[in-house]
């Protein structure tokens, strides 16, 4: 990705020199996720362009300068699949690491595909090989996760790991859901696992909707064909007239949130986990919408290695039977990222993969 606006260029680099306690892997999947369709419209600061895009990936060990061992306590071997936390160099002795425990706030923090120039090296996903520099927190992919499920939650089962914990939620919590992207159908998935006795989710297209309820969801409300208080009304409907105990956003909506906070009930959690990007202020009344509800109201930025870890655990135990495979519905290969980008900006499906190897 040479800058913002410009069309996605194939180029070659060289191969890494590993340095003691580096890793190789070829790439099997990454993925196109919000996140990089912002990195295409300039919309994250301090971005060094050119960049090699792709923060989540899938990939086999074919070198390590080791011996190497990984956050799971398995050895490294060469043929293993590989899975990483995208984010490395935190320093763990600056304030946010140390005093408020909010590593995601580290000024060192670096992150895959994101903050790594591609001169640097093969710091993202969108290319055929990936270096793992030394301290990158790496862990085997479970026997029984495929690479397509690991991709399909990818980034967005991490994030909603680290909202889930947030929202606090507790057995029959009734929980709504405010988008129905990659992060908001694993927060479905994650509500209903963590004992949600009603899980409500607003969003669009239908096809995502649907791939909602296959998620766990009970009921799903189209925001193009539903007003404010259609859905008010039905929400209300499902939790009593009280209004749901804990709303998680996942849109990036500034009007998602002026919503979120009319329907929760009086005393309930809001996590708002979709604004990573500035898109623009909401409309919110601090009497009548926080403190006459007595509503709390939480923020979740990025994720943490413990989420990482811990989405792996899950795959492993929930995989089987929670199609996360689903959300990722196309594969692309390197030739074809600018039509990537295209379809994951108009929300032709709700991940977009890309496969190196694969050819047009």
């Amino acid at each position: 990705m040479p800058a913002p606006h410009a069309p996605i260029e194939l180029r070659e680099f060289a191969e890494p020199a590993l340095e003691p306690g580096g890793m190789l892997l070829q790439t099997l999947f990454s993925e196109v996720c919000g996140t990089d369709v912002h990195l295409w419209h300039g919309r994250l600061s301090g971005v060094p362009y050119p960049i090699i895009p792709g923060h989540v990936s899938v990939g086999t060990l074919v070198k390590a300068r080791g011996p190497i061992t990984l956050v799971d306590g398995h050895q490294a071997r060469e043929g293993d699949r590989l899975v990483f936390y995208d984010v490395h160099r935190t320093c763990g002795r600056c304030y946010a690491c140390a005093v408020s425990r909010t590593p995601t706030k580290c000024v060192h923090r670096k992150v895959y595909g994101i903050t790594d120039a591609a001169a640097d090296g093969l710091f993202g996903g969108w290319s055929e090989a990936i270096y793992l520099e030394p301290g990158v927190v790496a862990a085997v992919l479970p026997e029984s996760v495929r690479a397509e499920d690991y991709i399909g939650g990818g980034c967005g089962l991490i994030t909603a790991v680290h909202a889930i914990d947030r929202a606090a939620i507790r057995l029959a919590d009734r929980v709504l859901v405010q988008g129905t992207g990659a992060v908001g159908l694993s927060v479905v998935a994650l509500a209903r696992l963590s004992g949600a006795s009603t899980v409500i989710a607003i969003g669009a297209p239908a096809d995502r909707l649907d791939l909602a309820r296959q998620m766990g969801a009970d009921l799903t409300l189209d925001l193009t064909k539903t007003t404010l208080s259609e859905r008010r009304e039905l929400v209300l409907g499902l939790t009593g007239g009280r209004g749901p105990d804990v709303a998680i956003e996942a849109s990036g909506s500034p009007r998602a949130v002026e919503e979120g906070v009319t329907l929760i009930r009086d005393g309930g959690r809001y996590v708002i986990a979709g604004h990573y990007t500035d898109a623009g202020p909401s409309t919110v009344n601090a009497h009548e919408h926080v403190n006459r509800k007595h509503l709390e109201i939480r923020g979740c930025w990025g994720s943490e290695a413990g989420h990482f870890l811990r989405a792996l655990s899950i795959l492993e135990r929930h995989a089987s039977r929670v199609p996360w495979r689903a959300i990722g519905t196309r594969v692309y290969p390197l030739d074809r990222l600018n039509q990537a980008l295209a379809d994951a900006e108009a929300m032709r499906m709700p991940k977009a993969l890309v496969d190196p190897r694969r050819r047009a």
